[in-house]
């Protein structure tokens, strides 16, 4: 059996990319765990995740040459996880990327057996963390919020983790949810 993807997903404004920097270092010393960078034509001074910005152009070089495993369009940005993610599952270690729920479908037929983690968040404080970044127009913030209830409602199976409270309660419950699907033993 190939070693599972772990695809997590949340709306914008979950924490999502705060959890996976929690993660990130807590595990940075485990060989078996790998977290992805994804590719998206945005700066990479934006603000939230680490990723590769790419410019549209060289986005759509780097898909015709068939250098993604997974890219999806969303929010006007293009996103982009690399083939590099073959190599190291073929070697038996675990990865972590940040993925879309959107495209949710697409990388289960891609990758049987990715394993789903979403973070889930109330619509109040998702209102009220996208209103503080301040990135968004408050109709642009409804637009979201109306297409996070939307996708919580298609219920989408998986390991749920909410992320209401404390950064450190919802990231050690991934650190903790990581390690045991990827079958690390935690450090006593």
């Amino acid at each position: 059996m190939r070693t599972p993807l772990i695809y997590v997903v949340g709306a914008s404004g979950s924490g999502k990319d705060s959890l996976m920097r929690y993660a990130r270092r807590k595990l940075a010393g485990e060989p078996g765990v790998v977290f992805a960078h994804r590719y998206i034509t945005r700066p990479a001074d934006a603000g939230g995740e680490n990723h590769v910005a790419l410019s549209d152009e060289e986005c759509q070089a780097r898909l015709s040459a068939g250098l993604f495993a997974l890219h999806w369009y969303s929010h006007g940005h293009a996103y982009g996880i690399g083939i590099e993610i073959n190599q190291w599952l073929a070697k038996g270690v675990t990865v972590v990327v940040n993925g879309s729920r959107a495209y949710l479908s697409e990388a289960r037929r891609a990758y049987p057996e990715l394993l789903l983690v979403w973070i889930e968040v109330s619509p109040q404080v998702l209102r009220h963390r996208l209103l503080e970044r301040g990135r968004e127009t408050a109709e642009e913030i409804e637009r979201r919020l109306a297409r996070h209830q939307t996708l919580r409602d298609v219920g989408l199976g998986g390991d749920m983790i909410r992320n209401d409270g404390r950064l450190e309660k919802a990231g050690d419950a991934l650190v903790v949810l990581i390690r045991r699907r990827s079958g690390i033993s935690a450090c006593a």
